[in-house]
């Protein structure tokens, strides 16, 4: 081990909040090894506590602003 974080990947729709089940945006790497998933909502509910045992934050809760993809041909 090296100290260096693995490097993470993008958040999809399968990853899910630990907490709820929801739709995770966020993903926290712990000091002790692993990771938490959560939704914007628990991640808000519980930034402080969880940034004091975090070795990385991974958020992408701006995607919650995105506009929806167009559908393409073939999902019409």
């Amino acid at each position: 081990m090296t100290g260096t974080l693995a490097p993470t990947h993008p958040l999809t729709a399968a990853d899910r909040c630990d907490r709820c089940g929801a739709q995770a945006y966020v993903r926290v790497v712990l000091n002790s090894g692993g990771d938490l998933l959560f939704c914007a909502h628990h991640m808000h509910e519980h930034d402080d506590s969880i940034r004091k045992i975090a070795a990385e934050v991974q958020d992408e809760t701006n995607r919650l602003h995105e506009a929806p993809a167009a559908a393409s041909e073939d999902e019409r």
